[in-house]
C-alpha cells in the first residue's frame, strides 16, 4: 500500500481586533504561545505556530489584527498582518459571530479578494450566540463575499476545528517538513517570555496603560538556586503609568510578577525566579528606534 504524500504550507489568520485569532492558535498547537486578552490589538508581532503530524504540518501564521494606526507601532501591526498574506498556501479569515459584520471586517475582506490561494471564513465565537443564530451571521458575509469553505467554530471549546484541520491538510501542497516533528513556535523563549508578561499587564490594568508597554527580557539563565532567573524590563511611556505598573506598596508588579511566573513555568517546564523593573521611554512607539529595540522591526514583515 502507497504512503501518502507528506503535506506542508502556511496559513494566515487575518482578521479584526479581538476575534480570537491567538486563542485560535493556541488551540491549533495545542499549547499556549500566544498571548490572550480582551483589550484590541493584543498581538503585535507575527507568531508562527506550528502543527505537525505523520503526514502533513501546517504552520499557522497569527497576525496583529487589522485597525486605524494612530502611530508608528500602529503602522507595524497593520503591515506586519498584511503581509503575513504573502507567500501563503491558504487565508482563514477569523470573525466574531457575537457582533455584526463592521468595517473592520470589510476592510481584512476586500484585501483577501483578489487573492490567489483558499480562502475560508471562520465564524468564531459560536458559543456565544443561538444556534438559530449562525446561519444569519454567515449569510451576511456569504452574499457579498466568495469563500472556499465556511466554519462556524468556537476556538476557545474547539467545536469544529478538528474538521477544519482535515480540511486544511487536504489542502496543503505536497511538501517538505519545515521545523522538527517537536516546534511548535518559531519565536525563541525570550520572545514568548516577553509576552507573558505583558499579558498580565493587559489583564491587570485598563485605559491607556495596554496600549503604553513594552517588555524587554535583558536575559535568562539558571541560578546558584537552580532555578532559571529571568531578567526582564517593563517600559512605560510616561512617570504616571509607571506608577501604576509598580502600584501601591509594589502590590501590582508583584501580582504581574506571580501570575506571569506560572505561565513561563509551564513554557519552559521548570521553576522560575522572575525579576521585573519598570522604565519610562517618552513616545517609544512613535520612535523606530525604540520600536527596533523593542522587538518591532520592519524587517520582520
Amino acid at each position: 500500500m502507497n504512503k501518502q504524500p507528506f503535506k506542508s504550507g502556511f496559513v494566515a489568520i487575518i482578521g479584526r481586533p479581538n476575534v480570537g485569532k491567538s486563542t485560535l492558535l493556541n488551540r491549533f498547537v495545542g499549547q499556549k504561545i500566544a498571548i490572550m486578552s480582551d483589550k484590541a490589538q493584543t498581538t503585535r508581532n507575527k507568531i508562527q505556530g506550528v502543527l505537525t503530524d505523520e503526514d502533513a504540518q501546517l504552520v499557522f501564521i497569527d497576525t496583529p489584527g487589522i485597525h486605524k494606526p494612530k502611530h508608528a507601532l500602529g503602522d507595524f501591526m497593520v503591515n506586519t498582518a498584511y503581509s503575513a498574506l504573502k507567500g501563503v498556501d491558504a487565508i482563514l479569515v477569523v470573525v466574531n459571530a457575537a457582533e455584526k459584520i463592521g468595517p473592520g471586517d470589510r476592510t481584512v475582506l476586500e484585501r483577501v479578494k483578489n487573492v490567489s490561494v483558499p480562502v475560508f471564513l471562520l465564524v468564531n465565537k459560536i458559543d456565544l450566540v443561538s444556534p438559530d443564530d449562525v446561519l444569519p451571521i454567515i449569510e451576511s458575509y456569504t452574499n457579498n463575499y466568495q469563500f472556499d469553505q465556511v466554519f462556524p467554530i468556537s476556538a476557545l471549546q474547539g467545536n469544529n476545528v478538528p474538521e477544519l484541520i482535515a480540511t486544511l491538510k487536504d489542502t496543503m501542497p505536497e511538501g517538505p517538513q519545515y521545523y522538527p516533528a517537536n516546534q511548535v513556535m518559531d519565536h525563541p523563549e525570550y520572545f514568548v517570555v516577553a509576552e507573558f508578561i505583558r499579558e498580565k499587564i493587559l489583564l491587570l490594568t485598563k485605559e491607556e496603560i495596554p496600549h503604553s508597554v513594552a517588555v524587554q527580557v535583558q536575559s535568562m539563565q539558571r541560578n546558584e538556586n537552580d532555578k532559571i532567573e529571568v531578567q526582564a524590563t517593563i517600559i512605560v511611556e510616561r512617570k504616571s503609568q509607571k506608577g501604576i505598573i509598580i502600584g501601591a506598596g509594589g502590590q501590582m508588579i508583584k501580582k504581574i510578577g506571580q501570575l506571569a511566573r506560572r505561565d513561563i513555568e509551564a513554557l519552559l517546564d521548570d521553576k522560575v525566579y522572575l525579576d521585573l523593573w519598570v522604565k519610562v521611554q517618552k513616545n517609544w512607539r512613535d520612535r523606530q528606534t525604540n520600536l527596533n529595540d523593542f522587538g518591532y522591526k520592519p524587517d520582520n514583515y
